[in-house]
């Protein structure tokens, strides 16, 4: 999200209060299905206004996509590559400064490192950015000196857009092929927007690509101090000091209603949750079919699923490793073909993530390497639980030989190895066939055929981890505030 994006939102919703007759004597005012990052930003600023909310998590740990689990006595971070939108904290404009005062957090005392810089890689040429965006026309100027004036003006129509005014939908690719005239520079500026933001195949919504535009290239990758543990106790202690409450084991099995109005939720144990009303942070499909939405559930599935596979490695193998980037997004081939792949996955193109690569941060013993590669979520999901087992190893095997091909070996330095495929995704963040961005329809007003049902998160259009936070706190400022 842009600064100018957000920049109004706090005087906007500085002002609001309560009304007294807006809530029934229902045993919750509020409640909030799905405890990742925009439930519990929702939770927050819901319960910071008095709001009596409920919020629940079907596992014992939160963090829908972005947790976190422990081997071998060290954490590991399921979704946390980086997040995107850094700002200073006095630029009090940005999007992650706007949503830490919506939040009534201090931004002031929340620690930050940036990346070290990262690297766009295709067969005939690389771009380095980091976040100085003259670094990425600095690097244009020596790849592509004859697309530099087009780039700068490029940006200057991106400034100008407004991606939150609702409009026909815009191919991404044809304003880039009309204002660059260069197929490949096109090519290599789509893959990490993409990869960070883009729920559909082949081409890129206009408005979607802006957000990500000016979150990946203006603002810019960081991580907050500590891991997303410490970041989602920050969060969660700020909920509960509002009054808030969290359930965990509590897996929501139907959203029910009666004349025409929501009235509550039932749990897996059969046990009812009445409220005024419900917010849904798990996806269309699964909201779809929890609360019987006479639309058809398969029109909202997203395609682009993603196996990633975590590497801990020894110290003393990073030596020879093309391991100084942040973030390393390549392609072996001069178009970017991005799609459900027809195989498991697809090893053209993908992610390789050094997490330890950002300012500040101390050297461990290990270090971490994350590969990322498009998958098929129809093949996986057809193999028996045997198959299953042995195509993940295969696979894992076939993505770290590929990321050795585009960084140097590792494999034989490995200390602990993970992958997860999109049926972890799917089990663990209810998010239909894996989809990490959800369906290519989204609902921008967060609005269902119930007046007090609600969906926020992916599918409301938000995308990455600061956006999908500031998701929860607009619809919870628009439908239940306000």
């Amino acid at each position: 999200m842009s600064r100018q994006d957000y920049a109004g939102i706090a005087a906007r919703w500085s002002c609001l209060y309560l009304p007294s007759h807006l809530f029934s004597m229902a045993e919750y005012q509020l409640i909030i299905i799905g405890g990742g990052l925009s439930g519990i930003a929702a939770g927050i600023r819901a319960a910071r206004f008095g709001v009596k909310t409920l919020l629940l998590e079907q596992h014992t740990i939160p963090g829908g996509l972005n947790s976190y689990y422990f081997r071998q006595g060290k954490i590991l971070e399921t979704g946390l590559h980086a997040m995107t939108n850094y700002a200073a904290a006095g630029n009090k404009r940005a999007p992650l400064n706007v949503l830490f005062r919506q939040l009534k957090l201090s931004r002031k005392l929340f620690a930050t490192h940036e990346q070290v810089g990262s690297e766009i890689r295709f067969p005939d040429a690389s771009l380095l950015f980091s976040n100085d965006p003259l670094l990425l026309e600095q690097e244009m100027a020596g790849a592509f000196p004859e697309s530099v004036d087009r780039f700068i003006a490029l940006k200057k129509s991106i400034a100008a857009y407004d991606p939150f005014t609702v409009q026909p939908w815009k191919s991404a690719r044809t304003f880039l092929s009309r204002a660059l005239e260069n197929p490949l520079l096109e090519e290599m500026l789509l893959l990490p927007l993409m990869v960070y933001g883009n729920p559909e195949e082949h081409d890129m919504d206009m408005g979607q690509f802006v957000i990500m535009f000016r979150s990946v290239f203006e603002e810019g990758f960081f991580r907050p101090g500590g891991t997303i543990r410490e970041f989602l106790t920050m969060l969660l202690d700020q909920f509960k000091s509002f009054g808030g409450e969290i359930r965990y084991r509590a897996l929501v099995k139907e959203i029910y209603r009666e004349q025409g109005k929501v009235k509550g939720i039932r749990l897996a144990d059969g046990e009812i949750l009445t409220a005024d009303a419900v917010l849904s942070t798990v996806g269309m499909p699964e909201t779809i079919k929890l609360s019987g939405w006479d639309i058809p559930q398969q029109a909202y599935g997203g395609r682009m699923s993603f196996m990633e596979t975590v590497s801990l490695v020894d110290e003393k193998a990073r030596e020879g490793l093309d391991s100084s980037a942040t973030i390393l997004f390549y392609n072996k081939k001069s178009q970017l073909h991005y799609q459900r792949p027809t195989t498991f996955l697809d090893l053209s193109w993908g992610v390789i993530c050094f997490p330890d690569n950002f300012q500040g941060l101390e050297k461990e013993e290990c270090f971490q390497i994350r590969n990322t590669n498009a998958a098929n979520y129809a093949l996986w999901k057809a193999a028996t639980p045997a198959e299953y087992t042995t195509l993940k190893q295969q696979w894992t095997h076939a993505a770290i030989s590929n990321a050795e091909d585009v960084i140097g070996p590792y494999s034989e330095n490995v200390i602990y190895q993970d992958s997860f495929t999109p049926l972890t995704v799917e089990r663990f963040t209810r998010k239909a066939e894996g989809a990490i961005y959800g369906s290519p329809l989204k609902i921008r007003d967060g609005k269902t055929p119930w007046p007090n049902l609600f969906i926020a998160g992916t599918d409301q259009g938000y995308l990455g981890i600061v956006g999908a936070m500031l998701s929860g706190v607009t619809v919870i400022n628009q439908h239940i505030l306000s």
